[in-house]
């Protein structure tokens, strides 16, 4: 649960107060806040001292005034930008477990700059503790309550900005929570089980497809990749109708709960994060939640493909051949290669239902798809391809807010070819090279040309295997959430 936030501009008092630290070309440091009053003199002594550079993902401790404990949190010798902020505030909050509150007085010269800080507080105040057991009484719970210091503590606008912030934390820590939780506890019935009611309290309809429903409908991608485990496939589908809304998106997410790579079974190293391949139908799930909480006037159905990729006397084997939903076959030549088979399910079928009454103006799939996506891009940054540059760039512009990285990669037609089957539409594996380019030109052949299409591939951003840094911790991160939401906010807008 993330914490509660309110900004305000009196004299501070409480746990913690966190102040920022900036050096110049020259090394010099230099204390920036919100125009509080304090003893820079005696504070820089001690940072000197103490080998303070205030370089980014630096957090400092000293002893309070007013406080406590006061927190300087590096802002690098950068510009600064609403993403430094937002990191700066997640690094200290990171480091602040522990703490019940903490007024975060970072230095800002706008409602925006200051809803970043809010953002970063809010992420960065969060830890998976869930399955500690005996130990759970013995961690440190992260920031439950967070102010804002700031001469702006007055404008409405700023108090329903730092609202929104607040949703925001509170469903990407809810993404974060299902991507940490083990296969042991998570499946295809149970994630839908977590999502059922949250999103019946906030009034959306919400559509089950059980294994039975799906073989009997033709979804064979589901069908053929969950078919060899012990728990069953879903389709989830939650649908939001506000009144007045005048754009329709759809999105989909790649749903495997686990992912042993099926009889073309990964490695042991492989295997250990692949509970977390089902963080992009947590991003679409959660964020239609986020998108009706905040009542957003647009259209969206969200879909999330469910299964399970296990190695059983059921499982597809290599060169089986399967039918998609709307009929399309392909060769399975590689049954790691699934995350694409339920996509494709779920994109026709999104596509199918979405321009029912209207036309759908546009389709987002959000998938951890490809280890060529990690290769390519690093594990912070993730790809965006398309069939509608001007879609993309629409896209773009709300990365641009939202403060995720996002990068916009081809989809070569001579790769196109390497898909072509002997003896099906097409296979589910092509030419290695460019690997993540041809997942997504798999996918483009279910997305009619006329449909405005987004493919995000989050295989390195979605789980932080690494150190923790800014606002993001060990483990799932929530990536794609907060870009889905601003990308809706935003196509209102226009």
């Amino acid at each position: 649960m993330a914490p509660t936030i309110r900004a305000t501009d009196a004299q501070i008092t409480g746990d913690v107060l966190v102040l920022g630290l900036k050096r110049d070309e020259k090394k010099k440091l230099t204390i920036l806040t919100s125009g509080i009053r304090f003893d820079s003199a005696s504070i820089l002594s001690a940072l000197h001292e103490l080998g303070a550079s205030g370089a980014l993902d630096e957090v400092v401790k000293l002893p309070g005034d007013s406080t406590k404990l006061m927190v300087l949190t590096g802002l690098g010798n950068g510009e600064l930008t609403h993403e430094t902020l937002r990191r700066a505030a997640g690094a200290a909050a990171r480091s602040l477990l522990g703490q019940s509150s903490a007024t975060f007085a970072l230095p800002h010269k706008n409602r925006e700059e200051a809803t970043a800080i809010a953002e970063g507080a809010l992420l960065g105040s969060y830890v998976f503790d869930e399955f500690r057991g005996s130990t759970k009484a013995d961690r440190k719970s992260p920031l439950s309550k967070i102010e804002i210091h700031s001469t702006l503590a007055g404008d409405k606008k700023l108090t329903t900005a730092l609202n929104r912030a607040e949703v925001l934390a509170r469903y990407t820590h809810l993404v974060r929570d299902l991507v940490n939780t083990p296969p042991s506890h998570l499946n295809p019935v149970s994630f839908v089980s977590k999502f059922q009611p949250l999103a019946k309290k906030l009034g959306l309809k919400v559509e089950v497809l059980t294994e039975v429903q799906l073989k009997k409908q033709g979804y064979g991608g589901i069908i053929g990749v969950g078919q060899g485990s012990a728990n069953p496939p879903r389709l989830l589908h939650i649908s939001y109708r506000p009144k007045g809304a005048k754009k329709r998106l759809a999105y989909v997410g790649k749903g495997i709960t686990f992912d042993t790579g099926g009889l073309a079974l990964k490695p042991a190293q492989g295997m250990e994060a692949m509970k977390s391949d089902m963080s992009g139908a947590a991003a679409v799930a959660a964020a239609i939640l986020a998108t009706a909480e905040l009542k957003i006037p647009i259209d969206i159905d969200s879909w999330a493909p469910l299964a399970e990729n296990m190695v059983s006397d059921n499982a597809t084997r290599p060169s089986d051949i399967i039918s998609i939903y709307g009929g399309k076959t392909v060769e399975v030549l590689n049954p790691d290669a699934e995350g694409r088979l339920i996509l494709a399910d779920a994109l026709v079928r999104a596509a199918e239902v979405g321009n029912k009454n209207g036309k759908l103006d546009g389709i987002v799939d959000v998938a951890t798809l490809t280890g060529a996506q990690v290769v390519a891009l690093g594990t912070r940054t993730s790809a965006v391809m398309t069939n509608n540059e001007e879609f993309r760039d629409e896209f773009l512009k709300s990365v641009t807010r939202s403060g995720e990285q996002f990068w916009p990669m081809p989809l070569p037609e001579e790769l196109r070819a390497s898909l072509d089957s002997p003896v099906a539409d097409l296979a589910n594996i092509g030419e290695r090279m460019g690997g993540m380019l041809v997942a997504g030109l798999f996918l483009k052949d279910f997305v009619a040309a006329d449909l405005p299409w987004l493919h995000l591939d989050i295989a390195g951003p979605a789980f932080n295997e690494s150190k923790p840094h800014g606002y993001t911790t060990v483990g799932g991160t929530g990536v794609a959430l907060r870009t889905l939401l601003a990308f809706a906010e935003d196509l209102v807008s226009q």
